[in-house]
């Protein structure tokens, strides 16, 4: 494919940020464009050397584009196409990065633009948003879901495939409607799931705060996803909304059947209830993808004393070893090592234990 294409954005977010960064690693000869409601944004994007051009409006420098990505929140898709749709060449190919990919269709139907649409989902964010936290290794890894309109061409479609998958993530071909059902369950149940466990302990809670105190490191993990953005999840229940309600009663139901097995008790079904989950959750895939990512870190037994941290810290950067987050485990329930260091990459684990360790630290 060529590699000096013209790519527009609108939106440049946490999502919309790390494609564009994505785009200009691995297609430094393309031109990339973007607007976007926050103008600090841009001129960010612009002071990186990510785009070319930042724009004020939804003008017709967009004429120009080859791709144009929709990244803005999802209710303002509906005025964006119909803007786009008086200025876009046939040729130009729209998608779009939202959660939920019915609703997107929908829209792009009303418009008369089904010939020149594939939806996009790229299963990798972030509890941090905005463009300050975006990278083009966002999507390293992560399954990009594609879900074309029946009336673009296979051969466009495979071309986009292939630009997906250039930049490092994984594509899958799905219907709209697959997608949506799939993402419910894997997705949107658990964050739905997620924050309701927030709000029961936040309720739950004496006025001191001993549960929010010594909250458990499995509570930490599973809950994690309860930062993401609420604007962005109201949007996707509002969107998506029989779908999750479907699997919201199928996991209402399946907590009653365990309430029942531990209130009578049922020794045999709750250890079956465990053993099941365990094994099935075993079988996974180990990818940095989907709504529950897995992460590079070690943790390292450190002495309660001043400089103890910035010394691993600096042992790392002095071998060129990025940091990604790092941190005192306060609450060691079910960890090792009081000090979790976290990498941007897998390869980094191996670096950093054997440096760590050949300076004498004990390495978990």
């Amino acid at each position: 494919m060529k590699s000096d294409f013209t790519c527009g954005f609108i939106g440049l977010g946490l999502i919309g940020g790390s494609i564009a960064r994505a785009i200009r690693q691995f297609y430094p000869d393309s031109r990339l464009l973007a607007y976007d409601i926050n103008q600090e944004a841009l001129k960010a994007a612009e002071n990186d050397s990510v785009i070319n051009l930042a724009l004020s409006s939804i003008g017709k420098e967009f004429a120009d584009c080859n791709y144009i990505f929709l990244c803005a929140p999802v209710s303002e898709n509906d005025k964006t196409l119909l803007q786009l749709k008086e200025m876009i060449s046939p040729a130009c190919l729209l998608t779009d990065v939202g959660s939920v990919k019915t609703d997107i269709h929908s829209h792009i139907e009303k418009a008369g633009l089904s010939g020149q649409f594939i939806g996009g989902h790229p299963m990798a964010g972030s509890e941090r948003t905005g463009y300050i936290n975006s990278r083009a290794l966002l999507l390293q890894n992560a399954y990009y879901i594609l879900t074309p309109c029946s009336e673009v061409a296979p051969a466009v479609t495979e071309e986009f495939r292939k630009l997906i998958a250039s930049l490092k993530a994984i594509p899958l071909v799905l219907t709209c409607a697959q997608h949506d059902y799939v993402t419910a369950a894997i997705s949107h149940l658990p964050h739905v799931v997620a924050a309701s466990l927030v709000n029961l302990i936040k309720a739950s809670d004496s006025d001191e705060g001993i549960m929010k105190l010594i909250a458990a490191g499995g509570f930490k993990d599973i809950t994690r996803i309860a930062s993401s953005s609420p604007l962005m999840w109201q949007q996707i229940c509002l969107t998506n909304k029989s779908n999750i309600v479907r699997f919201l009663d199928e996991y209402i139901k399946s907590l009653e059947q365990i309430k029942s097995q531990i209130n009578q008790p049922q020794p045999e079904k709750l250890y079956q209830f465990f053993d099941d989950a365990r094994q099935y959750r075993d079988s996974f895939i180990d990818a940095p993808s989907g709504p529950i990512k897995k992460t590079f870190s070690i943790r390292i037994e450190i002495a309660d004393e001043p400089g103890a941290l910035a010394a691993i810290a600096t042992i790392l950067a002095l071998n060129q070893i990025s940091i990604k987050n790092i941190g005192i485990v306060h609450n060691r329930e079910q960890e090792d090592g009081v000090l979790r260091v976290e990498f941007y990459q897998e390869e980094s684990i191996k670096s950093a234990s054997e440096i760590l360790r050949s300076k004498g630290y004990v390495i978990h």
